[in-house]
């Protein structure tokens, strides 16, 4: 455990679409609206999509598998942001199973040992926080009867930084389990010092309209860990990334 964390090495992830009766969303129909319309006061950007949540996951023999089902955003957000555990589900299978935000990101190590954070953006849900770039899962995702949450996490990190993973990019994840989050993290080097990658994503960011990040942070141990500006899972996976200060 690292500040409430489960950490589990992962060799695989798997994960599957599923059709999934949820009745948070019908009962707390109104509560929801009101939350949504309170949110968007707040970022008018947001955009009330479909994202897909899971409602069942196993890990054995260092693979995880993961079903997800697909819901509102508006609801997803109410539902974190109140912290709610939905014990009324019909499926006897996971009948003591808790909706959980189940998403993949990249964690970008440079070639000086440096990690880096994307800054999130003044138009965002949660500007000024600090990110490994990832987003949670949406339709774009789904191949069929799968959810591919490697190229889910490889597409986040194109879409946020410009950077595309190296061809002989490492395939092992790390699950951070906790705060109602399994978060899917798959470290990979690049060949580039920290200060060439803020450039070349600096770049990126100059030239989009609206990007999503307000720019780079570079993590080199556990002094540059933020408590105020990164969440748990971030902090967590860095501080059992890098060794204790001698």
């Amino acid at each position: 455990m690292s500040d409430g964390f489960r950490i589990t090495q992962l060799a695989a992830v798997t994960a599957r679409f599923v059709t999934y009766d949820w009745a948070f969303p019908r009962e707390n129909a109104a509560a929801i609206a009101a939350h949504w319309q309170t949110r968007i006061a707040r970022a008018p950007g947001m955009f009330d999509g479909t994202v897909l949540l899971c409602c069942d996951h196993a890990v054995a023999d260092r693979a995880a598998r993961l079903d997800l089902f697909a819901t509102r955003y508006a609801t997803f957000t109410y539902y974190r942001d109140t912290r709610h555990a939905d014990a009324r589900i019909a499926d006897a299978r996971i009948a003591d199973a808790r909706i959980a935000n189940a998403f993949a990101a990249i964690v970008p190590w440079t070639s000086d040992g440096a990690v880096l954070l994307g800054e999130m953006g003044a138009r965002t849900a949660n500007a000024g926080q600090l990110y490994f770039p990832c987003g949670t899962p949406d339709p774009d995702d789904i191949q069929g009867a799968r959810v591919d949450l490697a190229g889910s996490a490889a597409r986040e990190l194109a879409e946020e930084t410009g950077l595309a993973l190296p061809d002989e990019a490492e395939t092992d994840w790390v699950l951070l389990e906790g705060e109602g989050q399994l978060a899917f993290l798959r470290p990979v080097r690049f060949p580039e010092t920290a200060a060439r990658l803020v450039a070349r994503i600096a770049d990126h960011l100059g030239a989009e309209a609206e990007p999503e990040l307000a720019g780079m942070h570079v993590v080199r141990g556990r002094d540059d860990i933020d408590a105020a500006r990164m969440p748990g899972f971030v902090r967590a996976y860095l501080a059992d990334a890098f060794p204790p200060a001698r």
